[in-house]
């Protein structure tokens, strides 16, 4: 059978709970007579009485009794359900790379949830390029150059500043290490393999380490040197907090532009308001920051 009609079930709801045409439409800002109409519908629909017709007003037919108390039922759950989902937080996803998620972006993430409580950022964490729409992706933070695709936006987060870091125990005093000493020292690779580059702009020429660790993600290689295991290489921006703090320290004064630069993606239409906030808030801190 098919679902009986919406308004129908509304004013039968209406209805028994009042036992009284007049005063369920006042309810629902209807007619007596409206209500009573929409009552005789149903009941045609479902071939059955719902209510006995008596001079001071309504009594449920047994069928009916029953029939109510479900009908009843439904709708509390569909308010209970409405509810629900109007003060359910705004959800936004953003994809950014591992190295980004840890050292950079979950370090912030209370400063966010603070000033919006009311949106629950969801985060990604994947090396691999995402499909806004396909994964479901409202936003992204890339490492790339331009031009981007004529359907993205793109806001500039970080310039790829590279810089060589270590802990302070591997180095004695402030004072900047030669290519000599460097070598002697343990050099922490990620998979962009910037060292020969590095070392060829800093030096004017290769450094041949006496060991060398390699790492799939520079977040490991940065634990690696916090832990004091070598010198790794980072752009600048995820390493400040701990330059600041000084649990790690510059051995070699270079900065060599990467060229790669971090980007904050989304596509130009269809982004919630509650996407635009965090775009926002991403791009307030990134100027601050990097100002």
């Amino acid at each position: 059978m098919p679902l009986p009609p919406l308004n129908g079930l509304r004013a039968f709801a209406a209805a028994g709970r009042h036992l009284n045409f007049r005063a369920a439409g006042g309810e629902l800002g209807m007619t007596q007579g409206a209500v009573a109409q929409q009552v005789r519908g149903l009941e045609d629909h479902l071939g059955l009485r719902l209510f006995l017709r008596e001079p001071r007003g309504l009594a449920f037919t047994d069928e009916g009794r029953a029939y109510h108390l479900s009908v009843s039922r439904a709708f509390e759950q569909l308010a209970e359900a409405t509810d629900a989902l109007r003060n359910a937080p705004a959800r936004v996803t953003i994809s950014v790379t591992p190295t980004f998620a840890s050292k950079w972006l979950i370090p912030r993430l209370s400063d966010f949830t603070q000033a919006h409580p009311g949106i629950d950022l969801r985060i990604t964490a994947t090396e691999r390029v995402a499909s806004f729409h396909a994964d479901g992706i409202d936003l992204a933070v890339r490492q790339a150059r331009p031009p981007f695709g004529a359907s993205l936006r793109a806001n500039l987060l970080f310039l790829q500043e590279v810089v060589a870091v270590c802990s302070p125990a591997l180095i004695a005093g402030e004072g900047a290490v030669d290519a000599a000493t460097l070598a002697s020292m343990t050099l922490l690779h990620d998979t962009h393999d910037l060292w020969p580059r590095f070392a060829e702009e800093a030096f004017g020429g290769s450094v041949k380490p006496a060991r060398a660790l390699r790492f799939n993600q520079t977040t490991l290689s940065l634990d690696a040197a916090l832990a004091g295991q070598g010198v790794a290489l980072a752009s600048r921006f995820l390493v400040q907090r701990d330059l600041e703090a000084r649990r790690l320290l510059r051995p070699v004064p270079h900065v060599m532009e990467g060229g790669l630069d971090f980007y904050l993606l989304s596509p130009r239409q269809g982004v919630s308001s509650a996407a635009i906030i965090v775009r926002d808030w991403l791009c307030a801190v990134a100027k601050g920051e990097a100002g």
